[in-house]
């Protein structure tokens, strides 16, 4: 890995030189406003949308949301005319979007608690065979 002294990154090396996919350390200078400024020439919008479909849960959330806000959006203008429709498709978008992300993330979550608890025990399990196979054998 290569390190960036100017901004605190690190960018991993074995990747083509047109993906920066940075890794971020936690460097504070305790000035709120420079870590803010510093924080926001790390955003890019554009490297952000070319990784959408990366970023885990993102593609399954938006698409349920654009699904739900046409459909909901499509009724509405039907019932209560454009303006008010495109109000309730947008608000739908949002709404759909945001929950079902945050499920997603949160199944995520808790898949990962449960391989870690998994992966804690597996030691144990073997010293658990050994100890097994040892009574078994005699005790010697």
């Amino acid at each position: 890995m290569s390190s960036d002294s100017r901004d605190g990154t690190q960018v991993a090396s074995s990747q083509p030189s047109g993906s920066r996919r940075p890794i971020y350390r936690v460097e504070s200078t305790g000035n709120f406003w420079q870590d803010a400024r510093e924080a926001f020439k790390r955003v890019s919008i554009a490297d952000d949308f070319q990784r959408i479909g990366e970023m885990p849960c993102a593609r399954n959330s938006l698409m349920s949301g654009i699904a739900s806000g046409v459909g909901v959006g499509v009724i509405r203008i039907m019932s209560a005319g454009f303006l008010v429709g495109s109000h309730w498709a947008v608000g739908t978008f949002m709404v759909v979007s945001l929950g079902t992300w945050t499920v997603c993330q949160r199944n995520i979550e808790a898949e990962r608690r449960k391989l870690q608890k998994v992966v804690e025990e597996m030691p144990k399990r073997f010293i658990k065979q050994k100890d097994k196979a040892i009574d078994e054998s005699g005790g010697s």
